[in-house]
């Protein structure tokens, strides 16, 4: 797995299908999850990522318990998060958890850090929605450093302090998993990415290529002023959505009522007009290659591409099709003409192993120092 990483991520709704009027018990959402991952693994995409949230209609509250039930069913899939919420679950948990999560995956695990946009979220862990940015900022901070340092102290705005603690499980091979830091519209959070040298994750499914660019480009900018490495060399992935049949009439007819009443999206903008505005492609699969191959003229050569095909409803038959299409047809093209022009300072995107054998090799080179 070298290059660019492939792979689908879902929010987890539970959305009534508008063509039928049924919505999928939470049981059967969450077990459709599953088998959209395994679905994945089975087609040759690299990664699964889940969303975190905790309030109707999604049911995902428990990311790690989700992938970990994954990880025993599959062999080669990179387990990720869409989003896991570091502004209202305790930094301390997430390095146990994840750590843990990484253990028992042998490594094939990583994950996406966001704020949430769900105002009411915050409250119920205690937390001000108006400190989203400062708490982001601080809890990263003590996340990062549980993962690194074995006895922490340490002491902020909004947790208790810490004496002497020790984070256990410890990351396997002494390397934490990596971290991709996810937003829409924030600078600060490009601007926290770079300062670590981590990824940065662009889920553009929402807002034009323009807003996407600028995102991504600070990134690249600050990451390189951070002396991580030149601009070119910062980790990027991007988010897209797609709905895709063999004639794109079908595609349109198909897909446009799940469209029009999506809970986040629908009522809204017309089809075409989102499709016009924004990466969603709805057509054939020569299509979605089409659109895909253009994120690169603004957003550089990047790591991960993510896609959205469970969205508003859609049956699991269906969305299991959008995932064959991807693995069987899209996605054998996209690797090939990503690897084409791909300069060679340009780092493939970042996995486990390669972590482990670069960490030794500076550990190399600081010893010959």
């Amino acid at each position: 797995m070298t290059g660019t990483q492939f792979g689908i991520f879902t929010v987890g709704d539970v959305t009534p299908d508008p063509t039928t009027g049924r919505a999928p018990t939470e049981r059967e959402r969450i077990k459709a999850m599953v088998a959209m991952a395994q679905r994945a693994e089975e087609v040759g995409l690299d990664v699964f990522a889940t969303g975190e949230h905790h309030n109707p209609p999604f049911v995902p509250s428990s990311p790690t318990t989700m992938l970990g039930w994954i990880a025993a069913r599959t062999e080669r899939l990179i387990l990720s998060t869409a989003t896991t919420l570091i502004t209202t679950n305790d930094p301390v948990k997430i390095a146990e958890d994840f750590a843990m999560l990484q253990h028992l995956a042998d490594g094939r695990v990583d994950l996406m850090l966001g704020r949430g946009n769900t105002g009411p979220v915050y409250p119920w862990f205690g937390q001000d929605i108006r400190e989203g940015i400062n708490l982001a900022i601080e809890n990263y901070a003590l996340l990062h450093k549980l993962w690194r340092e074995d006895v922490v102290d340490w002491e902020g705005r909004f947790r208790t302090p810490l004496q002497g603690f020790t984070s256990t499980p410890r990351p396997m091979d002494d390397t934490p998993p990596f971290v991709w830091h996810g937003s829409i519209r924030s600078p600060e959070i490009a601007e926290q990415a770079a300062f670590y040298g981590d990824g940065f994750f662009a889920n553009h499914i929402f807002w034009p290529k323009e807003h996407t660019q600028r995102m991504v480009e600070l990134y690249r900018t600050r990451y390189a002023a951070y002396g991580h490495g030149t601009a070119e060399q910062a980790i990027v992935g991007l988010g897209g959505q797609v709905f895709m049949r063999h004639n794109s009439r079908d595609a349109v007819r198909e897909f446009r009522p799940y469209f029009d009443n999506a809970p986040v999206y629908g009522h809204g903008p017309s089809l075409e007009e989102f499709t016009a505005q924004t990466p969603l492609t709805v057509g054939t699969p020569e299509q979605v290659i089409e659109k895909t191959l253009t994120f690169r003229e603004y957003a550089g050569d990047y790591q991960r591409q993510l896609f959205l095909v469970d969205h508003a409803g859609l049956p699991l038959k269906t969305v299991l099709e959008q995932i064959d299409m991807l693995g069987e047809e899209v996605v054998p093209v996209l690797r090939e003409e990503f690897a084409k022009g791909r300069p060679a300072e340009v780092p493939d995107a970042p996995t486990h192993a390669s972590r482990v054998l670069a960490a030794a090799a500076r550990r190399e080179g600081a010893d010959a120092a």
